[in-house]
């Protein structure tokens, strides 16, 4: 299958996402075929990424001076003190803004050197490779950077747009289950805010998308990636309509925090749980027809996909869950805001509530 491109054009920049296979070994054809220039580059690269895929890139770029830093990838690292690293090596080492920082990892690698490439000298040259499906899908489209911090996730960052996205699904095939598993958890929500005949799809081919079976992988990438780029260009800094992408994630953010970012509960997995969460609060206020909510949580059951809030938390874990959910930047007022669903592709934002009712609503979700 011929690689694919999409490109986003929001207000402040324009870039091309590249989806397709054995992509890597191409990697300076990609860049000069997008008019990209640049002398020098840092790879911050996911320590899990295997040596092999990191010896392609490599020497795809043999004629750039080339640097690499290897990040220990995990929520908790996720955090100043990394960013205060690579900023470290690009002074020590002199690299000028025309320069170029390159993503090799999954979504917090991308996250870390993202918001690393626009502090440095206020901005400099940004490539992100991902290598996870749900980075693919969803972290590296759109600008979002940042870092976590103990008052919660995400915090602290900014929105910078890259100027290259490769997606090679030759990485996927490295990745253990799990992590398709997560990474399909953002394509589910994207069909569910946008597109039914999308939900369609992966209700009929989860299995193959699982099994990362041609074409309904690409495909999968590509419809989700279609989705994100129309949100992302008419709302690259989240003041209205790209509220919709946090469907679910109010609920999953606070699931993460609250275990402390544990290996437990990765993000795809939380985001899962986040999702179920949204739609049972959407059913329970009377937004969503029942028919229509069954038929996704059987979905998620039938998918095998993570489901069981109990497995995580019980009713004493309630008030930890609702103090991340009142400290989520989302939040304009002291309520806490949600993003809803009134039918497949119809979304609601702005949705305020007291913490009381949110309290209510868990505690009917979790056991004793």
């Amino acid at each position: 299958m011929s690689p694919i491109k999409l490109n986003i054009k929001t207000s402040t920049h324009k870039y091309p996402i590249i989806i397709g296979s054995n992509l890597i070994g191409k990697i300076t054809r990609i860049i000069q075929n997008n008019s990209l220039q640049f002398k020098r580059c840092l790879l911050v690269v996911d320590s899990n990424i295997p040596k092999r895929n990191i010896s392609k890139i490599k020497k795809s770029l043999n004629k750039k001076d080339l640097y690499v830093y290897f990040f220990k990838a995990s929520e908790v690292n996720k955090n100043m003190s990394y960013i205060n690293k690579i900023l470290d090596i690009l002074l020590n080492k002199n690299f000028s803004r025309d320069d170029c920082l390159i993503s090799v990892g999954g979504g917090i690698t991308g996250d870390i050197a993202g918001f690393a490439a626009s502090l440095f000298k206020r901005g400099m040259k940004f490539i992100n490779i991902p290598t996870t499906l749900l980075a693919q899908v969803d972290s590296s489209i759109g600008g979002k950077t940042g870092v976590n911090t103990k008052y919660g996730k995400n915090l602290i960052g900014s929105f910078y747009q890259p100027n290259l996205v490769i997606s090679d699904i030759q990485f996927l095939k490295t990745l253990p289950k799990r992590e398709i598993i997560c990474g399909y958890g953002e394509i589910l929500k994207h069909s569910l805010i946008a597109n039914k005949n999308f939900y369609n799809f992966l209700n009929n081919n989860s299995s193959k998308i699982f099994n990362l079976t041609s074409p309904f992988v690409e495909k999968a990438i590509y419809e989700s990636c279609k989705i994100k780029k129309k949100v992302v260009e008419k709302d690259e800094k989240e003041k209205g309509l790209r509220k919709i992408l946090n469907f679910g994630h109010t609920f999953a953010h606070a699931y993460e925090a609250s275990l402390g970012y544990s290996k437990r509960l990765n993000h795809g997995e939380a985001v899962i749980l986040g999702l179920q969460s949204a739609l049972n609060f959407s059913l329970a206020n009377n937004f969503i027809k029942k028919n229509e909510h069954d038929s996704i949580i059987n979905h998620i059951h039938n998918a095998k996909l993570p489901s069981d809030i109990n497995k995580f938390f019980k009713r004493k874990d309630l008030n930890k869950i609702l103090t991340f959910m009142s400290k989520d930047k989302k939040n304009k007022t002291h309520k806490i805001s949600l993003v809803l669903l009134k039918k497949i592709g119809s979304p609601i934002i702005n949705k305020e509530y007291e913490r009381r009712s949110l309290s209510l609503f868990l505690k009917s979700q979790l056991g004793n």
